[in-house]
């Protein structure tokens, strides 16, 4: 049986809010909620880790529209878990809040993509901004030191002179936490709003990158150390020269609200992610459903632990800076002989896309 760090949990794929940056707008997927049976079928498999994994409630919805997070929470403290959870806010009203930290949450992160209302509503589609603000200053007084705070933040061209009083206000919230993404293009309309060229996939520097990866851009360097001295950023911070997966270095694993259990959040759903002149259809790819087995029946397979194999080897075509052939248009087989997933087009083993 292999144990995991960490285990993302997305309780289900439902979101309050329509954002342009969102990989919903790239997927025709059924909507869902992870019911309580199976979350409960989760929790066995997990009692049975040697040392307890945290547990991170979010994929590609929000969590709190599930109407059972609170008991889900209160649940993987019980099993001795580490809890921690991703919203955009907008419903962390008092009573929710109060919920929450009485459940024992350690570190709530906000998703915030601009400072000011005007540059919020440009990206997130919806002027809550200032509710998310009051919400958040309410929760630091009921919280206290009990709970940590994180803000996470998605960086384009559209809110990058934002970025200083994004973390100006993380400082004033005592948020200790911060992860910083570059935008991934779900539509072509994103493309523009890049701030990494196509040059994404030449060679890395001997010493690997830090993430998020800049490319050769001092001012990112000297921005990302600015971030380390403030704040805690999401492991792991470099990826080595050859690239990899940071979700297989985090040692984690990601559960979809109905069971399917995949490697990494991307791999979840299937969805588009555009180039400049080319795009790239990534299946969804799943190791096991915890419908049909245990978790340690899953994670103990021959096909779960060759494709960790095959995943820590990272030995994939490099579709990002070939793109001579028609295969590159999906992550299935690649010229290298490397069947679905082939993850030599993936931006997140690039550096370029972060998430707590």
């Amino acid at each position: 049986m292999t144990d995991f760090k960490k285990i993302y949990v997305e309780l289900t794929n439902k979101c309050n809010l329509d954002c342009r940056t969102c990989m919903r707008n790239s997927w025709e997927e059924p909507m869902g909620i992870m019911e309580g049976a199976l979350y409960n079928r989760l929790m066995e498999g997990i009692r049975r880790f040697r040392t307890p994994p945290t547990i991170f409630f979010g994929g590609i919805g929000e969590p709190l529209v599930h109407s059972h997070v609170t008991e889900m929470i209160s649940a993987a403290k019980a099993a001795g878990c580490r809890a921690e959870m991703i919203t955009n806010g907008i419903l962390l009203t008092e009573t929710r809040a109060r919920s929450l930290i009485e459940a024992g949450l350690d570190t709530l992160w906000v998703s915030i993509d601009g400072a000011r209302p005007e540059s919020y509503l440009d990206v997130r589609l919806g002027d809550h901004l200032p509710i998310i603000l009051e919400n958040l200053k309410r929760w630091k007084k009921l919280s206290g030191t009990e709970t940590e705070l994180g803000i996470a933040m998605v960086l384009m061209d559209r809110n990058r002179e934002d970025l200083p009083k994004v973390i100006d206000l993380a400082e004033n919230l005592q948020a200790r936490r911060f992860s910083l993404s570059h935008v991934e293009a779900y539509t072509p309309s994103l493309l523009k709003e890049r701030l990494y060229s196509d040059a994404v996939g030449l060679e890395f520097p001997p010493e690997g990158v830090a993430l998020p990866s800049f490319e050769t851009d001092a001012k990112g360097a000297a921005l990302i150390k600015e971030l380390e001295q403030k704040f805690i950023l999401p492991e792991p911070r470099h990826l080595p020269a050859g690239g990899a997966c940071p979700f297989l270095l985090r040692e984690s694993i990601s559960i979809r609200w109905d069971g399917h259990i995949s490697p990494c959040l991307p791999l979840l759903h299937g969805h588009t992610v555009h180039f400049s002149d080319y795009s790239r259809f990534w299946n969804h790819f799943s190791l096991g459903s915890l419908k049909e087995d245990s978790l340690q029946e899953i994670t103990s397979s021959p096909f779960f632990t060759e494709f960790h194999k095959k995943l820590d080897e990272f030995d994939f075509a490099p579709c990002l800076t070939c793109n001579a052939c028609d295969l590159p248009s999906v992550n299935g087989e690649d010229c290298f002989g490397h069947t679905h997933p082939a993850c030599g087009g993936c931006l997140w083993a690039r550096g370029f896309i972060v998430c707590p």
